[in-house]
């Protein structure tokens, strides 16, 4: 699967909604790429005390419930269509759940894909 095809994965389902006067979920959509070819997405979800957690987590669990944890490909976008790189948090999550995940390619603007590991520099657990 190429970038495009995965980018249309996760704005599909990058649609806000209200969960609850306290929550809302959808602004932005992930989409992954596992190395055996199947797609898990999800949403991020926000909450009033700031308990929730982004689109990438959401589609990681999803993968991880799939049985998986070694991703080739990765992107998220937000509902207006705009590619949104990985934050930190992300970043270091997707890294540890797998070693290969390193090299997972990672779009984080139109036309411009990076390896997972130059999102990482000065890795914490290497010398």
């Amino acid at each position: 699967m190429d970038f495009p095809e995965l980018y249309q994965k996760a704005k599909e389902v990058a649609v806000s909604r209200k969960l609850s006067p306290y929550a809302e979920a959808g602004s932005v959509g992930a989409a992954l790429l596992t190395h055996n070819g199947n797609v898990y997405t999800g949403v991020c979800i926000d909450t009033s005390c700031s308990m929730g957690f982004c689109a990438e987590h959401s589609a990681a669990a999803a993968m991880i419930t799939g049985g998986e944890n070694r991703i080739v490909k990765a992107v998220a976008v937000g509902e207006d269509g705009k590619i949104l790189p990985p934050c930190g948090r992300c970043r270091e999550f997707l890294r540890q759940l797998h070693e290969d995940n390193l090299k997972a390619e990672v779009m984080i603007a139109r036309g411009r894909v990076v390896l997972l590991e130059d999102l990482l520099p000065f890795a914490w657990e290497q010398e």
